[in-house]
């Protein structure tokens, strides 16, 4: 079933669980990790960034077909995220062409025009009830796959966090607390202190770029202090070119790269605690 991302991550707060949250790319990509999200009855953010049009020569509203057929038959809540909205045209497309959550990410902005900019986006998505997720602090890059501008990370201070909230009224926030996207040397070294702090200031999830290559530790703390949303995709692409070592032959290698990276996201499931979301009291009600 395809939901927006509002409940689900509530729900990952109330129960101190995380979910992941991976871009894809083709349709074998995502129909596998849903019948992994099924296998597991864990719900699911599947993520496509504005960047991977180019990339992955994939449109916006040919995501949106793709995960609709096959979300629409999951059993467990499936959400279509907008990963790194960075143009309000193609925030725009997503939200009229079936994607059920947004992130603007303004987050290169001065601070008052990413609050302008939030909440104009805001006032687009609510009243169709599509969930909106901004960032504030930004999250760098070492290398990568989306095409971030800046490479340098500017960690969320907590009054800022707390006044783009209440000025914005986002659904929830991406804050920068040490990770970046795409790939590290090392294991990074996360600020749970300034984590803690803007967990106890503000009241709506809180959202992890860079979950890849984190470390299992790092995330678990980061889910026990309020991170409800992990952002992954170099830890999919890296099990897919590790699988393409094994042989030549094309199609062995073809199905194995999804084998592997549906492994990727079982052991995401496993240490964010997903699976504790089955236990929060109004789930069943939510899978009906």
């Amino acid at each position: 079933m395809l939901v927006n991302s509002k409940k689900i991550l509530e729900m990952a707060k109330d129960m101190k669980a995380g979910i992941p949250a991976p871009n894809v790319y083709s349709s074998k990509n995502i129909k596998g990790l849903i019948e992994v999200a099924d296998e597991m009855n864990c719900p699911l953010i599947i993520s496509f960034a504005e960047a991977q049009e180019d990339l992955m020569d994939l449109s916006i509203e040919e995501m949106a077909t793709l995960v609709r057929y096959y979300g629409e038959k999951a059993n467990v809540p499936i959400c279509l995220h907008l990963d790194h909205g960075q143009t309000y045209e193609a925030i725009e497309r997503a939200v009229h062409s079936g994607f059920t959550s947004v992130m603007i990410d303004a987050s290169s902005e001065t601070f008052d025009d990413n609050v302008a900019i939030s909440k104009k986006v805001v006032e687009l998505a609510r009243p169709l009830n599509i969930t909106v997720e901004a960032e504030i602090g930004h999250v760098g890059s070492g290398e990568n796959y989306e095409n971030h501008e800046l490479r340098d990370s500017q960690l969320t201070e907590v009054e800022e966090a707390v006044s783009f909230y209440q000025e914005t009224k986002v659904d929830s926030l991406a804050i920068a607390i040490g990770t970046a996207h795409g790939s590290y040397v090392g294991v990074p070294e996360i600020d749970f202190v300034r984590l803690e702090a803007i967990k106890n200031a503000i009241e709506i999830p809180l959202v992890l770029h860079g979950g890849s290559s984190s470390g299992e530790q790092n995330l678990q703390t980061a889910v026990s202090l309020g991170i409800t949303k992990v952002n992954v995709f170099t830890d999919f692409l890296t099990a897919s070119m590790n699988a393409l070592k094994e042989t030549d032959d094309f199609m062995v290698n073809w199905n194995r790269m999804y084998e592997e990276q549906k492994k990727v996201l079982r052991s995401y499931f496993k240490y964010l605690n997903t699976e504790k979301i089955q236990d929060h009291k109004d789930w069943q009600d939510l899978i009906k």
